[in-house]
């Protein structure tokens, strides 16, 4: 998540202009945004690296590291962590493709290499995880990163365009405080590792699936959600032991879809280009098994 945060607030300037129907430059003609590609590229992998280190020091920075081990990790933390990656890597490869077509690059090339991109930025971080005594290295983890790559590159071949958008939100919760060495401590160690305060969402562009003529407003989206509670340890014994016992929450809510608002100014482009990878505040219906329905006014 932070290596995808990262990227977003550095590089989206470069994407925010792309259109997936906007003509693709001339062979003939030199496109000045494919004179920058090198420098861009350079540009990626200063801030990949950058958020790998940063990410290093926020999760392992503690521990000692051991042998490169594989630990299966698919059901645990009732599967949020593994939302996240998809989180990630979507938006990721999503950016990829924006910027290959921005540089002229040939449509289907754009799509399955700039599609790869959040699977081959997120993958390395497996590195990590197999050298720290705590976790390992997580073969459901490197699905979920290609599940997200994936349904960039199939949305892409299919209409051209991203019309569901995975989304994340986020609020502090009282867990943290429990086990704040593994939860974190303080609101930007928390956004990364209280998988309490999660919540992921799919945001629908409802509008590109009705006829042209259709009267719906093209910002708003409608979106579904799923995040869980009482997640103080991922071992459900030791949960008991304090008195937890971790379940999931489903959510229907709307969203804003920030790109279908019309602005000719690039930097609200940007600005909306990064705020897409947010779900926006907004009432909620939440269901699940332990409590039933409930209402929220305003949700994170």
């Amino acid at each position: 998540m932070l290596v995808c945060t990262l990227g977003f607030s550095s590089l989206e300037t470069q994407a925010q202009a792309t259109n997936p129907q906007e003509t693709q430059a001339a062979p003939d003609t030199l496109n000045p945004f494919s004179r920058r590609l090198p420098l861009l590229a350079a540009g990626v992998a200063t801030v990949y690296v950058g958020g790998l280190a940063l990410l290093n020091q926020a999760w392992y920075q503690e521990k000692e590291q051991t042998r490169f081990h594989w630990f299966d990790d698919s059901r645990e933390w009732k599967q949020i962590d593994k939302a996240g990656h998809l989180w990630g890597a979507f938006h990721e490869s999503r950016l990829g493709v924006d910027l290959l077509r921005k540089a002229g690059v040939p449509e289907k090339k754009a799509i399955w290499y700039g599609g790869a991109l959040g699977f081959v930025l997120q993958t390395p971080i497996e590195y990590f995880d197999g050298r720290s005594p705590d976790y390992g290295a997580s073969l459901s983890d490197i699905a979920a990163n290609a599940a997200g790559s994936l349904a960039v590159i199939t949305q892409q071949l299919a209409w051209g365009e991203n019309r569901i958008i995975p989304k994340y939100s986020f609020h502090r919760t009282s867990y943290a405080s429990m086990r704040p060495n593994v939860l974190g401590k303080g609101f930007s160690e928390e956004f990364l590792k209280d998988y309490n305060g999660h919540t992921y969402w799919f945001s629908v562009d409802l509008a590109k699936f009705l006829p042209s003529q259709s009267k719906f407003p093209k910002w708003l989206n409608p979106a579904v959600g799923f995040g869980a509670e009482e997640m103080v340890y991922n071992d459900a014994d030791a949960n008991r032991a304090i008195g937890l016992k971790a379940y999931r929450q489903y959510y229907l809510s709307v969203d804003l879809n920030w790109q279908a608002i019309p602005t000719h100014s690039k930097f609200l482009k940007s600005t909306f280009y990064v705020l897409s990878i947010f779900k926006f505040p907004a009432p909620a219906l939440e269901y699940n098994r332990r409590k039933g329905w409930k209402a929220h006014a305003l949700y994170f």
